[in-house]
């Protein structure tokens, strides 16, 4: 009994995606914003130690666009309606101003490590090194979710070659049926 309770979620499941494809990407999108905003503590010290210039505003900014590209997600994919292409292009670009705002903050920890007036790395100053690799995750994972967005008419037409049809037993008796008049 519990296996077919399973199966009718998992059908359910395939049917909403087969409606609505564009889900894929959003769930993604909203994965990075997670990630990234559960790891602030770690980029709010490393900017604490660090001080550098616009490091504060490449936190800032990243925040500031990871919500606001998905607000125009949202508002590019509307329900049972043609994807709305200005702001589809308006999510790319904010989605580009995220990572080149990671970049921009790798490059200026890797300044503050490796140039004139180094900083050191230790154990009280480990969260500097797990900052870098952090942004390296959120960059490849804005990549993948560009590469979701962009290929979602493919997946789209293959998701809606998947049957979720349900079997009904007696499907094909319909002509045996009499009907008799008083």
């Amino acid at each position: 009994m519990a296996k077919n309770k399973v199966k009718e979620k998992f059908r359910k499941m395939m049917v909403s995606l087969k409606r609505n494809p564009s889900k894929i990407p959003l769930l993604w999108f909203v994965w990075c914003f997670v990630y990234y905003s559960t790891h602030l503590t770690i980029i709010s010290n490393t900017t604490a130690k660090i001080n550098g210039p616009n490091m504060g505003l490449c936190g800032f900014v990243t925040m500031l666009f990871s919500i606001l590209g998905l607000v125009c997600f949202l508002n590019a994919f509307p329900h049972r309606k043609k994807v709305n292409r200005m702001m589809l292009g308006l999510m790319f670009f904010m989605a580009s101003i995220v990572i080149v705002a990671d970049l921009k903050y790798r490059f200026a920890v890797f300044r503050a490590v490796t140039g004139e007036n180094a900083i050191e790395v230790t154990e009280s100053t480990i969260y500097i090194v797990k900052s870098v690799k952090m942004l390296l995750n959120h960059i490849i994972f804005m990549g993948v979710g560009i590469i979701l967005t962009i290929t979602l008419p493919v997946y789209g037409k293959l998701l809606r070659k998947i049957n979720t049809s349900i079997e009904v037993e007696d499907n094909g008796k319909i002509n045996e049926i009499e009907i008799e008049g008083e």
